[in-house]
């Protein structure tokens, strides 16, 4: 790991995923509505959701407009409610309420990428994966790991080159925290940060 993101890790050695779930499903439904908006938002949604429909069954039957209602505050609400009963239904009736720890088989759920697959397999099933978020999109071309118009998966590869495989799931968390907290998209905290010479930081 080159000395920029042991920095990192240092700062932040235990960051962990501040998404609240209690099973694979929750995670999933919960990644898949955190696509641009804030782990707060959904944490908020999600505590009324999963209350309301605590199993793939029940939220596959759910009335669409209840769940617009009950997610309206994280935002694109006509696409993520939508997607989340449809995957309700797939988990129910091709995977027998389980959640698939197979990168190809999540992709080909609705609204499920690269990034939100690779959070379910990291998170849920502790599978070595270095999910791109945009946190970390902005880090890595900060410091130059990546290029600047490098897409996400460009940004995952090199990143993997210059983090052991074992590392992968802890410097995502690390590598979040330092980008909501400290290397920040507007107004990074950069007086104290032993990469500012390092640093791109007009890269937003």
């Amino acid at each position: 790991m080159n000395e920029s993101l042991k920095y990192i890790y240092e700062l932040y050695p235990d960051a962990k995923c501040e998404l609240t779930y209690h099973n694979l499903f929750e995670l999933l439904i919960a990644v898949t509505l955190s696509a641009q908006t804030t782990d707060k938002k959904v944490n908020e949604a999600t505590k009324i959701l999963f209350e309301k429909y605590d199993s793939p069954a029940k939220l596959a039957s759910a009335n669409i407009d209840d769940v617009k209602k009950i997610i309206k505050p994280i935002g694109m609400v006509n696409n993520k409610s939508k997607n989340i009963i449809e995957i309700a239904k797939i988990i129910h009736d091709t995977y027998n309420d389980e959640v698939p720890n197979d990168k190809e088989l999540l992709t080909k759920l609705p609204g499920v990428g690269n990034k939100t697959a690779n959070v379910v397999l990291a998170e849920g099933f502790k599978i070595p994966e270095l999910p791109v978020d945009t946190h970390i999109n902005r880090i890595a071309k900060r410091l130059k790991i990546a290029k600047i118009d490098d897409d996400v998966l460009a940004v995952e590869r090199k990143l993997k080159k210059q983090i052991e495989p074992e590392m992968y799931i802890q410097m995502h968390h690390s590598l979040i925290y330092f980008g909501r907290y400290k290397c920040k998209a507007i107004s990074p905290e950069c007086d104290d940060c032993k990469l500012k010479n390092k640093c791109q930081k007009n890269y937003k």
